[in-house]
């Protein structure tokens, strides 16, 4: 007799943004005339550069000869791209990273959910809080979380690593031993980033330890301050205990292309065995390869043209956080984020709960974010909001919150 995997009935409610999603459109068809501004999922909302869609055009007259038609990609991905990643990426920075520590992906978000399959069952994760959901959840599925608290609403066997206005929402080395360290910077969804040096002693910890650190760098595309490094392997020793995530979704608006990669460096080992060989294994026989057209245009991002037009891009969504940033503030509210990160981080006002607040800001203003609580109990009493709005809908957003205040 066929049985369920019990673990998915352990998840408690419904993914975070399908409850946002839901209750906007119970919003939206009592309210048919209220236009809704949307600030709570990152999606971006610019058109793909012209650099990216001239490439797809290419390629997809590619795919109609016969002689440059192309079928399956490679296993790890197309070398043109890979090498593209490294040098682009990572030499210009002085790391060495080999094209055949890359693999290509059709999202982080799809790496950072399968990157636990690696591991061991009874491996014990940490996760700062609040925290971007799918690393605990997918961690839920595979049965290594233990039991919920609802009242807590934590996990018996997860490690939380509290990222607070206390510490400067970043996390401090928990006091038990973690297997594998989830770090995403800068954050999601705090907006927080970590200097080189802070960045350091966390490589150093994991080498010492022994644990493996997942670095989700998705956003690292805004980073505009020059101490805060744009990969992991910036730090020394990196390349023996961490794994990078990175993703053309957010810094060439590729969320509805899809296309990401991570590294896994072949100095990465546990019990002698290379992390490499296995994710190598797991990704030949689990996936077929992002689509030949949309890895050209992931090539074209890192063409002259393609760098000015994401660039230009970048500067658009960042003046909406700043935007957003000191609107917010003069109107009385506590924000964070919005420097390094497309994410503002605020404070809800009078009391409220992130829930409570996000009802009030839907009804009283028409404006969508997203409830802090979603992303961990650390988050409870905080809201995000997200720069990826066009600058007309932020700044109406804006308004519209100031008038409430």
């Amino acid at each position: 007799m066929a049985r369920i995997n019990e673990n998915f009935l352990k998840l408690p409610g419904s993914y975070l943004f399908s409850t946002v999603g839901k209750k906007v459109a119970a919003y939206q068809e009592a309210n048919p005339d209220r236009r809704v501004i949307r600030l709570g999922i990152g999606d971006v909302t610019l058109p793909l550069p012209k650099a990216v869609i001239d490439a797809l055009h290419r390629a997809a007259d590619e795919m109609a000869v016969q002689e440059t038609f192309r079928g399956y990609a490679p296993d790890l991905g197309y070398e043109f791209l890979r090498s593209a990643i490294a040098r682009h990426d990572y030499k210009t920075r002085g790391v060495d990273i080999a094209v055949d520590e890359i693999f290509i992906s059709d999202g982080a978000k799809s790496d950072s959910a399968n990157i636990q399959e690696i591991f061991s069952g009874d491996s014990k994760i940490a996760v700062c809080d609040p925290v971007y959901p799918v690393y605990v959840d997918s961690n839920v599925m595979a049965g290594r979380t233990g039991d919920y608290d609802e009242k807590t609403g934590r996990w018996s066997r997860v490690i939380y690593m509290p990222c607070t206005a206390g510490n400067g929402f970043s996390p401090e080395f928990p006091q038990e031993t973690p297997d594998i360290i989830y770090l995403c910077f800068p954050n999601n969804p705090t907006g927080a980033a970590l200097p080189k040096g802070e960045l350091q002693k966390w490589v150093d910890y994991a080498n010492e330890k022994k644990a493996v650190i997942v670095f989700d760098a998705a956003y690292e595309a805004y980073i505009s301050e020059p101490e805060i490094p744009h990969s992991i392997y910036e730090c020394d020793g990196a390349k023996t205990c961490a794994v990078e995530l990175r993703s053309f979704s957010k810094n060439a608006g590729f969320t509805g292309t899809r296309l990401a990669y991570t590294v896994v460096p072949k100095q990465l080992m546990l019990d002698g065995v290379m992390l490499n060989a296995l994710w190598a294994r797991r990704h030949g026989t689990k996936f077929n390869g992002a689509p030949y057209m949309i890895q050209r245009a992931g090539e074209a991002v890192y063409s002259e043209d393609g760098q000015k037009q994401i660039r230009e891009m970048i500067g658009y969504y960042m003046n909406n956080a700043q935007v957003i940033y000191g609107g917010l503030k003069a109107a009385g509210y506590t924000v964070s984020g919005g420097i390094n990160s497309p994410y503002i981080w605020l404070k809800t006002p009078r009391g409220m709960t992130s829930w409570e607040f996000f009802d009030y800001l839907l009804a009283q203003a028409g404006v969508v974010g997203t409830p802090g609580s979603g992303f961990g109990p650390s988050g409870e009493g905080y809201f995000r909001l997200t720069a990826f709005g066009s600058s007309e809908s932020t700044a109406e957003a804006v308004e519209r919150i100031k008038k409430l205040s």
